[in-house]
């Protein structure tokens, strides 16, 4: 039996908790299970799992090898994986979720551009504003905004960043006034997106004197998506931290004014996050790539129409 089949054996008795299952899951026997775990803690001269008669549980060096046991075997996969026609021919559903307005402006024209490159991968794409869980959910990739992603054993790439600009309608400015600086917006209605991502009791403007903190009064509209806050903003109702990418068409036409452009505020990280257990499926691993080498571009071409939208 070698190093790797005994790796796989400890993995198996580590997830279900003992010999006997883990022995019925590889169609072996339990003493087959023991003496692989046996020969491991022989080779390393240490204790990896503490035994009684009804339970199992790991020792402190078990904790560790073990994690180092799932990166190595997951690598191994991945080798085998990348020598496979499964590889070679990306196919199949492939089921990304997105927070809803980076989805819809960015995600989407993505998919399109993808897909004229591996039409045989279909896509479900589902956009809400929370953070899903992977494995329970089913998802293959999550493309999630946040300032730094929490420990959660999966594996993340970062595709770029992005960022708010505070806008309002002509007519309200017309009636109330430009702001100059982000203490100015003390003096306006101050409408709010509400999502996981931002704290709703501080904006934190950056420009050209480095990071300003405001903090709204009681918001006179709270709303969970960035598109219902920019249509908000657009009747009127007062000043809104938008995304770029919901208020971009709206500078443009006319519809949307951007104050303070001096300053961009919500300032976060664009990440791609995918579970690696097993080796990566084709269609994951091409579409994280096709993101990773276009998204980054695509963000930054926005951002200059974003300016030439606001001069």
């Amino acid at each position: 039996m070698d190093t790797l089949q005994k790796m796989r054996v400890l993995l198996r008795v580590v997830e279900t908790g003992s010999f006997t299952s883990a022995a019925q899951q590889l169609n072996s026997t339990t003493a087959y299970a023991s003496r692989a775990v046996s020969d491991l803690e022989a080779r390393l001269r240490t204790r990896l799992l503490n035994r009684t008669t009804r339970r199992i549980a790991l020792t402190e060096a078990g904790e560790r090898y073990v994690h180092r046991c799932e990166e190595i075997l997951a690598y191994v996969e991945q080798a085998e994986a990348e020598a496979s026609d499964a590889v070679a021919h990306p196919s199949g559903k492939l089921k990304v979720h997105a927070m809803a307005g980076f989805g819809q402006h960015c995600v989407v024209p993505s998919v399109c551009r993808y897909q004229q490159q591996y039409p045989h991968v279909t896509v479900e794409l589902t956009l809400a504003q929370r953070v899903p869980d992977l494995l329970d959910e089913g998802y293959d990739v999550a493309l999630m905004l946040a300032d730094n992603l929490p420990d959660s054993g999966h594996v993340s790439q970062r595709l770029g960043s992005t960022f708010s600009v505070a806008c309002a309608s002509p007519a309200y400015l017309q009636l109330n006034g430009m702001p100059q600086v982000p203490a100015d917006l003390a003096a306006h209605p101050c409408l709010q997106a509400v999502t996981p991502i931002f704290s709703m009791e501080e904006w934190i403007f950056q420009g050209p004197h480095g990071a300003e903190r405001f903090a709204p009064r009681s918001a006179a509209f709270r709303v969970n998506t960035a598109e219902a806050l920019a249509v908000a903003v657009r009747e009127g109702m007062g000043i809104g931290l938008l995304p770029w990418y919901s208020a971009l068409d709206a500078l443009r036409s006319g519809e949307l004014v951007r104050i303070l452009p001096e300053y961009t505020s919500q300032h976060t990280n664009v990440y791609a996050v995918y579970a690696s257990r097993q080796y990566l499926d084709a269609k994951i691993r091409t579409w994280v790539e096709f993101l990773r080498n276009t998204l980054p571009a695509m963000l930054g071409h926005d951002y200059l129409n974003l300016a030439a939208a606001s001069a």
